[in-house]
């Protein structure tokens, strides 16, 4: 016999996933150099990008968005637009422009799901535009004229450039390297006792 009604099974698992969506999800601050914006939904952030000509917003950018709004890591993300030029997401729980401006910004803890980082990971984590001076001990492959061989060769650099948090400073740092070295070349871990940062000010 036909039965008289039609049930839907849920798992519980799809209703857990879209719980934790909406517990971590948080405000999104984007900037392309003067252009920027503070939105409540991701398709808000994706309306702000689909305006500006320079950014071609494909699908496999949307979904990395999407993910990078959905899940529970609470670093900045930059995202290239061509060579050496970058768009930034950063999720903040402030409500409005004049809020994150005023550093009022801070990643929460929420209820235990986030991950519990070391005071110095917190520290490279922070948000605050402007100035910064990092050095980077890493190991860079080098050619021996005389051998005609390459070797790894322990090198410091320092360098001082525009970023909104240490994270930031680390990444612009290493992309900038990569760029000019031999691609074999290694980096620390911007978590680790090879990367310094410094806070300089606010840029003009």
């Amino acid at each position: 016999m036909p039965r008289s009604g039609l049930r839907v099974r849920v798992s519980f698992a799809a209703l857990l996933k879209r719980n934790i969506h909406s517990i971590i999800f948080m405000n999104l601050y984007l900037r392309y150099f003067d252009n920027e914006v503070l939105v409540h939904s991701v398709d808000e952030a994706l309306d702000f990008l689909s305006s500006i000509p320079d950014i071609q917003l494909t699908p496999e950018l949307e979904d990395d968005i999407r993910n990078y709004a959905s899940n529970d890591v609470f670093y900045p993300k930059r995202y290239k637009v061509r060579p050496r030029v970058y768009f930034i997401v950063i999720k903040t729980e402030a409500a409005t422009m004049m809020d994150f401006k005023q550093k009022k910004a801070l990643r929460p803890a929420v209820d235990g799901m986030a991950r519990k980082d070391s005071p110095a990971i917190m520290h490279l984590n922070e948000e605050r535009e402007g100035w910064y001076e990092g050095e980077l001990d890493f190991k860079r492959v080098v050619l021996i004229p005389t051998s005609g061989k390459h070797e790894y060769r322990d090198t410091h650099f320092v360098a001082q450039c525009k970023a909104v948090s240490g994270w930031d400073c680390y990444n612009r740092i290493v992309e900038y390297l990569k760029d000019r070295v031999d691609n074999r070349s290694q980096f620390p871990s911007a978590k680790g006792k090879n990367f310094k940062f410094r806070y300089l000010g606010m840029w003009k």
